[in-house]
Parts: structure tokens; C-alpha cells; sequence
């Protein structure tokens, strides 16, 4: 049956080694999992899946493999029984008197009375009135009668009158396509890392003081500066108008960046980019800063984020004095072209559903600026922006 699961799972395209199977083997003969199908659930995919949008694939292999079993016990000596034996042997019918005298316990009374079911029954039951089994008329279990129970290990409905599904898994898809928070944009932000030595030498390099006082035939300590991401990070977020929708999708964002890159540096602009940048937006008619100045201050091995919604007027970016704020001077379709040409690895992150983009002229025209290096704020798109800037 374990053979079978990791097969199964080769089979629906989740990628486990067999390495990683014999760890599971290894955690199952030191008792890790405890004979308890949900420990061993846990055990499984703790070993097995690496990447969260593998999940849902796992859940339903796992639900394949091992329907219906009610101990680890059972799958590891390979007791198969089977299905339609099982079907037979489970059709108890029962008059009405006989399932009037059965008891309804409510929720309170069914939940307590599993818990201590489960802690007293030391194996499998089949056909009574009492331990969690099949074909029997105790609350608890699968192919039997009672006004009302928890479905343990059963395919469908029989009665209609589960209070809970006990091993029914409906997990959510995990995919590319989800908008997620700060923790899996943190794992899709780590793609982009350039490691490096820099800084003061504060950290013990043992490998090189081995080798030196070996040579040397005396201690002879070295120290190496701390391993850092070398990775010079530039971003540009808009701000107000239209991105007040997706503030909180931004600030996610915002707050992984800040963690996962120590050279990072940001920049406020409204709808397109002009002549001037601002860091406080309370301040951003007061104390600008000019985009002429950014482009001089920052080498051009920076990677340039831009994160925007790219809603607004054509105008804004193809015309002088197109603004809705003030009257540039230079259209701002010059001004993202100068920064795209400044530097060579540069995106722009839309938190817009991808589906929508066509609907949009403007949207259109900086995809096209940008020559449709524009990628949405998922996890996918996270991974393909990460992706082209390490080009």
C-alpha cells in the first residue's frame, strides 16, 4: 500500500524522490506515526511535499490510498478487504421500531462520546452497537444505521444524517492564480538572491582555520565577513486613486520585500512616472525627489520594481501635461523609458487579475513599454518576475 501511495503520487504529478520515500519509511519504523492514520497524514506530507501548492494533490492521493482505513496497523500487515464484500456485509436494514429504539445523543453528547470511544477501542469492530466499525447501528463509523453520527471511512450519504464528515478533506486549490499573504511572497521573493561576503569580517570561517592551523601546526583563527544577498533592490510603488483597492495585497508585499532584501530602496508615484518621486506621501508636493537624481544616485545593477495598477488615462503616458496632478513637461511613456534603459532588469508587478488586463488601453501600452515583462502579484507571477530580473 505504501508503494502504492508513492506511486500514486508520482502519478499525479507531485514531485517525491526516493529518498524521501525511504525517510518516511525510516520515520514509520521509529514509530513516528504511532499506528494513527492522522499522524501518518502528517508524517507524509511533512516528508514528502516541499512546495504548499502541491497540497491539494497530496490530500487527494492520500484520500485514494487510504479511504476507509481506521489504523496504520491495517495498511502496514496488507489486509484488503474487499469493497463489494464489505457493501454486502454492511446492508443491515432495520424495522422501525428498531430504529426508534436507537439513541440520538445530539452534538455535545456524539463528540464526547467519540473521544471516549476512541481512547477505549483498542481495534477493528464490525457490525455492533457501540465501537466505531462498519455495518453496525453506533453512531460512529461507516455502512450502518443511526438518526445521527459522524461518517468515519465511508464513500457517500447513506442516511443523510452525519453531523460531521470525519475524514472528508476539502482542501482549496493552491496554485499560481491565488493571491496569497506575506509568507509565501517571502518563499517567491528568495528566488531572487545573489549571495555575497561583504562587510567587516565578523563571522569564524572554521573551514579555512582548520585547514591554516593544520598547516601551521598552531591555532590559527580566521574570521570571514557574514554571507548576505547582494541583491540591490529599486521600487516604485502608485500610489492613491485606483491602488487604494489593493492596499493591503501591496503592503504584503511591501513588508516581505523590506525582510528579505537589506539593499532595497522604494520610491512613491502616482499613476505613471514623471520628473519626480517622493518617499512621504504626506509630503509628496513639498518634498519631491527628482527622478533625474534617481537615476544618477543609483548604479545600474539595481533591479527596478514597479508595482501599479496601470489604470489610468492614455494620456498620462503618452502626452505632455497629460497628469492629472500637474503639467509635465515630457510625456511619461519618456520617462519609463529612460529608467528601463538605465537599467537592464526591470518589471512591473500589476495587482490586477491578468484575466482584466486586455480590457485596459493603458495597460495594454505599459505592458507593450515594458516589453510585457508585467507579471501579476501571485505566486506564479512573484516566481516569473524573480525569474527575468536574475536574466
Amino acid at each position: 500500500m505504501f508503494l502504492q501511495f508513492f506511486t500514486s503520487l508520482r502519478d499525479a504529478q507531485v514531485p517525491v524522490t526516493l529518498r524521501e520515500y525511504l525517510t518516511l519509511m525510516e520515520a514509520l519504523d521509529a514509530d513516528l506515526a504511532d499506528y494513527s492514520v492522522e499522524n501518518f497524514y502528517y508524517l507524509s506530507r511533512t516528508s514528502l511535499v516541499k512546495d504548499e501548492r502541491n497540497l491539494d494533490k497530496f490530500d487527494r492521493v492520500f484520500g485514494t490510498v487510504f479511504k476507509g482505513l481506521e489504523s496504520l496497523l491495517d495498511a502496514m500487515e496488507g489486509a484488503e478487504i474487499p469493497e463489494e464484500w464489505l457493501k454486502k456485509l454492511a446492508e443491515k436494514y432495520l424495522t422501525d421500531e428498531e430504529k426508534k429504539q436507537i439513541e440520538a445523543m445530539g452534538w455535545d453528547k456524539l463528540m464526547e462520546t467519540l473521544k471516549k470511544r476512541l481512547e477505549e477501542q483498542k481495534g477493528r469492530h464490525q457490525g455492533g452497537s457501540k465501537w466505531i466499525g462498519t455495518a453496525g447501528t453506533s453512531p460512529f463509523g461507516a455502512h450502518g444505521y443511526n438518526p445521527e453520527g459522524i461518517r468515519i471511512g465511508q464513500d457517500k450519504n447513506r442516511n443523510n444524517r452525519a453531523v460531521k464528515v470525519w475524514d472528508k478533506r476539502e482542501f482549496k486549490d493552491l496554485d499560481g492564480n491565488v493571491e496569497l499573504g506575506i509568507r509565501n511572497i517571502k518563499v517567491a521573493l528568495r528566488r531572487l538572491r545573489k549571495f555575497a561576503r561583504t562587510g567587516a569580517p565578523d563571522e569564524l570561517d572554521l573551514d579555512t582555520t582548520i585547514r591554516e592551523t593544520a598547516n601551521h601546526g598552531y591555532l590559527d583563527v580566521h574570521m570571514r565577513p557574514e554571507r548576505r544577498n547582494a541583491v540591490k533592490l529599486l521600487v516604485f510603488f502608485d500610489i492613491g486613486g485606483s491602488m487604494d483597492a489593493h492596499i493591503e495585497q501591496v503592503e504584503e508585499l511591501f513588508s516581505a520585500a523590506k525582510s528579505e532584501f537589506k539593499h532595497m530602496e522604494y520610491f512613491y508615484f502616482h499613476n505613471c512616472l514623471y520628473e519626480g518621486v517622493w518617499k512621504q506621501n504626506k509630503r509628496r508636493f513639498t518634498d519631491r525627489t527628482p527622478t533625474w537624481d534617481v537615476l544618477h544616485k543609483y548604479p545600474h545593477d539595481y533591479k527596478i520594481v514597479f508595482v501599479g495598477d496601470a489604470s489610468m488615462s492614455p494620456y498620462e503616458i503618452m502626452v505632455p501635461g497629460g497628469s492629472v496632478e500637474h503639467v509635465n513637461e515630457e510625456p511619461g511613456s519618456v520617462w519609463l523609458d529612460r529608467i528601463i534603459r538605465t537599467y537592464p532588469h526591470s518589471v512591473w508587478l500589476n495587482p490586477v487579475q491578468q484575466k482584466h488586463w486586455d480590457y485596459s488601453e493603458s495597460t495594454t501600452i505599459i505592458k507593450r513599454i515594458f516589453a510585457n515583462r508585467m507579471y501579476p502579484i501571485t505566486i506564479e507571477g512573484l516566481e516569473g518576475a524573480m525569474k527575468e530580473l536574475t536574466h
